[in-house]
């Protein structure tokens, strides 16, 4: 189940809530009684290498076009 997080605006706690996607945009109360609450916009963490390089060019040669030697 996804959880949401929310910021109370009266007393400006921070929390989450499990709750159903069909759910998502429904109010809701901070632990403290608050109804005045706003849904944050929440970043997702993404595995991954930003540095992974592609392969290296077949065909042997220095790399560039026409197996390593200049086409023009």
């Amino acid at each position: 189940m996804p959880r949401y997080e929310f910021r109370c605006r009266s007393c400006g706690d921070t929390f989450e809530l499990s709750r159903p996607m069909a759910e998502s945009s429904a109010p809701a109360v901070c632990p403290v009684g608050h109804e005045d609450t706003v849904k944050l916009l929440s970043t997702v963490a993404v595995g991954g290498s930003a540095s992974a390089s592609a392969p290296a060019p077949s065909g042997g040669g220095g790399g560039g076009c026409c197996g390593g030697g200049c086409c023009g």
